[in-house]
């Protein structure tokens, strides 16, 4: 990769502010068997829980016209399983990989973050708190309240890890927007927010009259939710996380350089790819290598450079 694509993002060193998002790269580092690592800036893992989990019943990922539809039902090996068969690979990995959590209370959370907190190879989680398809998983980001209280919990639990508070799309101001989520989130010590999860969706077969997905509805991700997220990471940059220092993860809809480099001129100091992997597992590559060339285009030295840069 280009020298000028690294990124240091929360004093984490990453070769291209590309990453692979939580969820569509396998639990760890199963994404290396189709993708050179060391080209991408970093992995997110699957969503742990304290417990194992089946999931939801098939199916659970449906095709749209613009993107995909998906209730995997935080399917993952549990917290035990993940420290002994796949944690001690974290230390060989070439990019840097970031721990995600998911639960359905305050002491999942910190329980995975405990234990995740205690691995030095991991410099940073990310909450997962906006689960679409999940009864209760997406709870903790219903009020920026909740949210406070989660996030101030794990916070204290983390001695050493930096803390990425990944939210839900919400685009309308009432009764809260995602912005008042971002303030919440930011006010209770996260060091860095990933903007968006899912778009809450349903699909129906009208042939038989049921939904698509086994759990009914699941979260729409992929080119049709790209344009709101685009505006959800501008609006919270501008009121909130520019001033704060806080940088952003931007995913949603990213397919090729052209989404990732919106995504930096609206605030985002980075971008994760995550239903284009099914399609083209080296388009992290790719991205990257656009966005190098879209920066030095527009007379910049690295695409930190551009970053919240949307001319108004």
């Amino acid at each position: 990769m280009h020298p000028a694509l690294a990124t240091n993002l929360l004093g984490i060193d990453l070769a291209t502010p590309v990453l692979l998002a939580a969820g569509t790269a396998g639990v760890l580092d199963e994404m290396g068997q189709q993708l050179d690592l060391s080209r991408v800036g970093a992995v997110v893992t699957k969503s742990i829980t304290p417990e194992p989990r089946e999931g939801n019943a098939p199916w659970r990922v449906h095709p749209t016209p613009t993107g995909m539809l998906n209730a995997v039902g935080l399917a993952n090996p549990g917290l035990d399983k993940f420290l002994d068969e796949h944690a001690p690979r974290i230390v060989a990995m070439p990019c840097p990989v970031i721990g995600s959590i998911a639960g359905f209370c305050i002491d999942d959370f910190v329980t995975v973050a405990g234990a995740f907190d205690a691995l030095d190879a991991m410099p940073a989680v990310e909450l997962n708190v906006s689960c679409p398809n999940v009864h209760a998983a997406g709870d903790f980001a219903s009020t920026p309240e909740l949210l406070g209280e989660l996030t101030t919990a794990v916070r204290k639990t983390l001695s050493r890890t930096k803390l990425i508070v990944k939210l839900p799309p919400i685009t309308t101001p009432a009764p809260h927007s995602c912005v008042d989520l971002a303030r919440a989130a930011i006010d209770a010590g996260a060091d860095a927010l990933t903007l968006c999860n899912t778009t809450p969706a349903l699909m129906i077969d009208v042939r038989t009259r049921r939904p698509v997905l086994g759990a009914g509805s699941g979260g729409l991700s992929g080119p049709a939710v790209h344009a709101p997220v685009v505006k959800i990471v501008h609006d919270v940059y501008r009121q909130v996380a520019a001033d704060r220092g806080i940088p952003i993860i931007a995913l949603g809809g990213v397919v090729n350089w052209k989404d990732a480099a919106e995504f930096v001129l609206a605030g985002a100091s980075a971008v994760a790819v995550g239903t284009t992997l099914f399609a083209d597992p080296r388009a992290p590559v790719k991205i990257a290598k656009g966005l190098d060339k879209w920066t030095r285009s527009q007379g910049a030295s690295r695409p930190a450079d551009l970053v919240g840069t949307l001319a108004q």
